[in-house]
């Protein structure tokens, strides 16, 4: 190995990460890595007084990581505070870090469906179980945290201890239940979210893509059904596409999102002839609207995609299938082999249209797959809503990233002796972020003596098992710079952790700060 590897760490990294799929792990659940000198020494280890950069650009997977690094009263597990850390976010992932320094400023939605129910004085009812909570509540509130008045929010925890996959009906028992209970209280508009086809789809196990897809068919009968018995005209989509596919064009197993069209269906409570248009997300919200028969605002530019005129309701649902696109049709669709006789019905019965959920129609870069965030925010706001990723790599080609006034300030600090710490998402192409922005810190960091890349693997956006060239890749980007070292690495099961479980966050950061993994020269 040349001095050049030596002093880079990708190649080693990859290397240990050779190792431990030996052993049964994969990306997305690797257990910590730690690059060590030849004293056994961890390097480059997170201090007090150093400058670090989160490189996610997301939400509700980057607050417990950041919770552990910058809340003083952090008592999840136990650590030293370190009060004189720079800890820089790329966007504002909730209300609470708003004191923190923000590379992008956030960008919130004016009026969003649910702040336009409650200005009417409705009451509403939004649940989802943890895996997808946020996507009913901040990501479809249009970037705010807190309910609006007469809103109701319930978490279900999602199943703990196991892999999804060896519960593929997750917690959807209990959030139909929920949303049932709901009915029966009599909310104006009801919003749920069904996270198996997103959740399970994420893994490579077709077994339980069919399962989770027949769950989902029995649920959204049950709960559609008992609501339209209610009196509420029930309308059912999906935020972007995932369970529908089962492998890629390698025969591999798929387990990333797509750019399939998704359903738009509605069930009404009186049997009345509607008739349904194709559109995209964001003309869901005006939907809705039209059927409570509140005026829509001028900021919604959404259409509604209801064009026989004056279908209204007092009570009305939404039911978002999370992950649940138009497949194939055929032995590679999960929807299609698994048994969905009342998904089936329910398209034949009720008036359904196709929506576009991905790309430039939901604010995406043209010809990229949906995500939640994306499509949540598109329901809610009845528009197309900007996304993070589109604003960050505009600022790239229009070279404002670099001219960045909180990414200069962090250097700036850093070239007076502090290390740079750069957490680091290694993927190409994923709603959390990109290996791009971490590489074009490096790049901006002349001058800075300590540049450390610590390594968050994907498993999701990136094909299972390829970690390791990624990491190689890596490696010449960085001896291209000439500055910038790799000291460990961990799974993003494990540092992105959004259901509460800090006995993952805690083996993250203990790796980025003390030290604490497996060792690796």
């Amino acid at each position: 190995m040349s001095n050049e590897q030596d002093r880079i760490g990708g190649e080693a990294l990859a290397r240990a990460v050779e190792e431990a799929y030996r052993q049964g792990q994969t990306d997305y659940y690797l257990e910590p890595l730690v690059r060590v000198d030849d004293q056994g020494q961890p390097i480059g280890k997170i201090k007090n007084g150093d400058q670090v950069v989160f490189c996610c650009r997301r939400g509700e997977r980057e607050i417990e990581l950041t919770d552990a690094f910058t809340d003083p009263n952090f008592d999840k597990f136990p650590r030293e505070y370190m009060d004189d850390l720079r800890f820089v976010i790329m966007t504002m992932y909730h209300e609470k870090f708003k004191d923190l320094p923000i590379a992008f400023a956030p960008e919130k939605v004016s009026l969003p469906l649910a702040q336009v129910i409650s200005q009417a004085g409705l009451r509403q009812f939004h649940c989802a179980e943890s895996e997808k909570f946020a996507h009913v509540t901040f990501f479809f509130n249009g970037g705010y945290n807190q309910p609006f008045p007469g809103e109701t929010d319930v978490c279900i925890p999602s199943p703990k201890g196991i892999p999804f996959d060896q519960k593929p009906e997750l917690s959807l028992p209990e959030v139909a239940r929920r949303v049932m209970g709901a009915v029966d209280e009599g909310y104006d508009f009801i919003l749920t979210n069904f996270a198996n086809g997103d959740v399970i789809g994420h893994t490579s196990n077709s077994e339980a893509k069919i399962a989770a897809a027949a769950t989902v068919s029995r649920y959204v009968d049950q709960v559609s059904r008992y609501a339209k018995e209610q009196g509420y005209l029930v309308a059912v989509t999906a935020d972007h596409g995932n369970i529908e596919t089962l492998r890629d064009g390698k025969g591999k197993p798929h387990v990333a999102h797509t750019t399939n069209l998704v359903p738009f269906l509605v069930m009404d409570p009186r049997g009345r002839s509607i008739t349904l248009r194709d559109g995209r997300l964001g003309d869901v919200a005006p939907t809705i609207l039209s059927v409570l028969g509140i005026p829509q605002p001028e900021q919604m530019s959404g259409h509604s995609l209801i064009e026989t005129p004056d279908i209204t309701n007092k009570k009305c649902m939404l039911i978002v299938l999370d992950g649940w696109g138009y497949g194939s049709h055929d032995d590679n669709d999960a929807i299609f082999l698994a048994d969905t006789p009342a998904w089936d019905a329910m398209l034949a019965a009720y008036p359904n249209s196709k929506l576009k959920a991905s790309g430039d129609d939901v604010g995406l870069q043209s010809g990229k797959a949906g995500n939640s965030e994306a499509g949540h925010s598109n329901l809610g706001a009845g528009r197309v809503v900007a996304q993070d990723d589109v604003r960050m790599d505009a600022s790239i080609r229009g070279g404002s990233f670099r001219s960045n006034p909180v990414f200069l300030e962090t250097i700036e600090n850093a070239r007076k002796g502090k290390a740079l710490h750069l957490l680091a998402y290694l993927t190409e192409k994923s709603s959390h972020g990109c290996i791009d922005y971490p590489l074009m810190l490096t790049e901006m960091a002349e001058g800075v003596e300590e540049v450390y890349l610590h390594i968050i693997f994907d498993g999701r956006s990136t094909e299972p098992g390829s970690a390791p060239t990624l990491l190689r890749q890596l490696e010449q980007r960085l001896a291209q710079i000439g500055r910038g070292q790799v000291v460990d690495g961990v799974g993003r099961g494990i540092a992105l952790d959004r259901d509460g479980n800090y006995a993952k966050i805690r083996k993250a950061y203990e790796a980025m700060t003390l030290g604490k993994g497996t060792q690796y020269r």
